[in-house]
């Protein structure tokens, strides 16, 4: 069995990076090296998040929930309004309602072909104890 914070730390996790380092390079024209320095990956991480070559596993920006609290984010840190700690939180309720609204179930399906994801109530149940630490 995979847990879905698994499935998420996979797909869901890279594909925010990806709309953030997206978002920070082309709409507020900030430099890869910036953005890494934020997000706290490589350069080459955010040239790869850029083109499409890494996050683009799951499309989590169709949901336009999902869309506006991702570009609520880009706007915030562009204007330097997030801190570290900020930016953790962020990304953890941004998944928490990506898995909420189901936009993972296929991959937890695709990873363990066993679930049942018409009757799987573990995200919507348990996202109430993710990020808790913080």
């Amino acid at each position: 069995m995979i847990m879905p914070c698994e499935v998420a730390v996979k797909s869901v996790v890279p594909s925010i990076r990806a709309f953030v380092a997206r978002e920070l390079t082309q709409t507020y024209q900030m430099k890869q090296s910036d953005v890494a320095q934020i997000l706290g990956i490589t350069q080459t991480a955010v040239s790869k998040y850029t083109r499409q070559v890494r996050g683009a596993f799951l499309k989590i920006d169709d949901s336009e929930e999902i869309r506006s609290m991702l570009q609520h984010l880009t706007s915030q840190i562009a204007d330097n309004k997030v801190s570290n700690q900020d930016l953790a939180l962020r990304f953890c309720q941004i998944c928490k309602n990506v898995r909420r609204n189901g936009i993972m179930c296929p991959l937890c399906k695709r990873f363990d072909p066993t679930i049942d994801i018409d009757s799987c109530e573990v995200c919507k149940l348990g996202n109430s104890a993710c990020a808790r630490t913080f």
